[in-house]
C-alpha cells in the first residue's frame, strides 16, 4: 500500500483522474453504454503515437530536426523555432502529436545546451502554442474536428472565423518569448553535443518507425474506421524490430486518458445533470465551455454541451481557450506534463507552478477578445 501511495503522489494527475473515475462511477452506475462512449479511437491514436516516439528516441530519428534547429545559435530564435514549430504542425498532425514530437527536442537542445532553467517556460508556451495553433483548422484538434463534423459550416468559412484568434495568439506568442529573454536578447545556446550520429546496425529501426509514425499521421487526418487494424500493425512491427521497446511506453498516460474519458461519459449519462445543462448552458456557452473543460477536458466538455448549445461560435471559442487554464483543461497538457516528468521524476509540481504562471497570463490577455468575437454567428 506504501508503494501505491508513493506512487500516486508522484504521479498526481493519474490520481485526479482515478478519483474523478471514481466519483463519476458513484453518480452515474456503469452501464454497457459506457463501453461504447468511451473514445477508443483517441486511446489507440495516443497507443500508436507513444510508441511509435519511443523507438524515434532509442533511435534518435529526429536527429535532422535537432541539428537543424542546432544551427540557431541565440535562445531567442531557437526558442521562436521550437514553439512555432509546435504551432503550424499542429493546424495538420493535431496539438497533441505535435507536441509529442518537438517537446522532446526542446528537453533534449537546452539540457545539452546548459540552459534547463529555460526548459519549463518554453514548453509551457510550446503547450499554448499547440492550444492556439491547432484551434485554426477543423482537423488540428478533437473537439474541433467534432463540432466542424456536426456544424455543417464549410471549411472557408471555419477558417476565417478562427483565423483572428491565431493570428492574436501567434503575435503574443512572439511577445512572450521576448519578455522571456529581456535581459539578454543575445544570450548564446551551444547544442553540438545533442547530435549524437546514427549508429548503422539501427538503420531497419528507423525505417520501420518512419513507416510507422507516417501510418499514424494519415489514421489521425483521414479518421478511418480501420484504426484497430492500425494499432494491429503497429504493435507487429515494434514487437518484429525492438520487443523491449514496449516496457517502456508511458502506459500511465493512457490510463490517465482513460479515466478523464470515463468520467465525461458517465456524467454525460446522468439525466439529472443533462436536464440541468439543457436549462444553464443556451447563451452562456463560452463560460461553460471554458469552465467545464477544467473539470473533463476540452474534449468530453465538447460532446457534453453541443446538444445544449445555441451559439456554436461561444462553444468552440471557449473550448479552444479552455486550454490554456489548466493541465486538466486540455489533454495535449496532460502530455506536454508526462513528457516532462519522465525526463525529470518528482519535478511535476515545478512543471505544474510554471505552467500555470504562464498559461494564466496568456489567458488573461485573450479570454475578453475571445468572448467578443464569439458573438460573430457561423451561420
Amino acid at each position: 500500500m506504501q508503494r501505491v501511495l508513493t506512487f500516486l503522489k508522484k504521479e498526481p494527475m493519474l490520481t485526479v483522474s482515478l478519483l474523478a473515475a471514481a466519483i463519476a462511477l458513484m453518480i452515474t452506475p456503469p452501464t454497457k453504454r459506457l463501453l461504447s462512449d468511451i473514445d477508443w479511437r483517441t486511446l489507440g491514436t495516443l497507443l500508436m503515437m507513444l510508441c511509435v516516439l519511443e523507438g524515434f528516441k532509442r533511435e534518435n530519428v529526429l536527429r535532422p530536426l535537432v541539428a537543424l534547429a542546432a544551427n540557431l545559435k541565440r535562445m531567442t530564435a531557437l526558442s521562436l523555432f521550437l514553439v512555432f514549430g509546435v504551432f503550424f504542425s499542429s493546424m495538420f498532425v493535431t496539438n497533441d502529436v505535435s507536441l509529442i514530437i518537438f517537446v522532446p527536442v526542446t528537453i533534449l537542445l537546452f539540457r545539452e545546451g546548459g540552459k534547463e532553467r529555460y526548459i519549463l517556460p518554453v514548453i509551457s508556451m510550446e503547450n499554448i502554442a499547440a492550444v492556439r495553433g491547432s484551434l485554426l483548422t477543423p482537423f488540428g484538434s478533437p473537439q474541433n474536428l467534432f463540432l466542424y463534423g456536426r456544424s455543417g459550416v464549410g471549411p472557408g468559412r471555419f477558417l476565417l472565423h478562427m483565423l483572428p484568434l491565431a493570428a492574436m495568439s501567434a503575435a503574443l506568442l512572439v511577445v512572450f518569448v521576448l519578455v522571456l529573454y529581456r535581459k539578454d536578447p543575445r544570450e548564446r545556446i551551444a547544442a553540438e553535443a545533442a547530435l549524437a550520429p546514427w549508429k548503422p546496425e539501427g538503420r531497419k529501426r528507423r525505417i520501420v518507425y518512419l513507416a510507422l509514425f507516417l501510418l499514424v499521421i494519415v489514421v489521425i487526418v483521414t479518421r478511418t474506421g480501420l484504426w484497430p487494424l492500425a494499432v494491429m500493425a503497429v504493435l507487429l512491427g515494434i514487437l518484429a524490430v525492438d520487443r523491449k521497446l514496449l516496457l517502456q511506453v508511458d502506459y500511465v498516460l493512457l490510463v490517465t486518458f482513460l479515466c478523464f474519458f470515463v468520467f465525461s461519459s458517465s456524467i454525460a449519462a446522468n439525466e439529472r445533470i443533462g436536464a440541468f445543462l439543457q436549462r444553464a448552458v443556451a447563451g452562456r456557452e463560452y463560460w461553460w465551455a471554458i469552465g467545464l473543460s477544467q473539470l473533463i477536458s476540452n474534449v468530453p466538455a465538447g460532446i457534453v454541451l453541443y446538444p445544449f448549445t445555441e451559439n456554436f461560435a461561444g462553444l468552440i471559442y471557449g473550448l479552444d481557450t479552455a486550454g490554456l487554464c489548466s493541465l486538466i483543461g486540455s489533454l495535449a497538457s496532460v502530455i506536454n506534463y508526462r513528457i516532462y516528468v519522465r525526463e525529470y521524476p518528482g519535478r511535476g509540481w515545478a512543471f505544474i507552478r510554471t505552467f500555470t504562471l504562464v498559461s494564466w497570463a496568456f489567458f488573461l490577455v485573450v479570454v475578453v477578445p475571445g468572448y467578443l468575437l464569439s458573438f460573430w454567428p457561423f451561420f
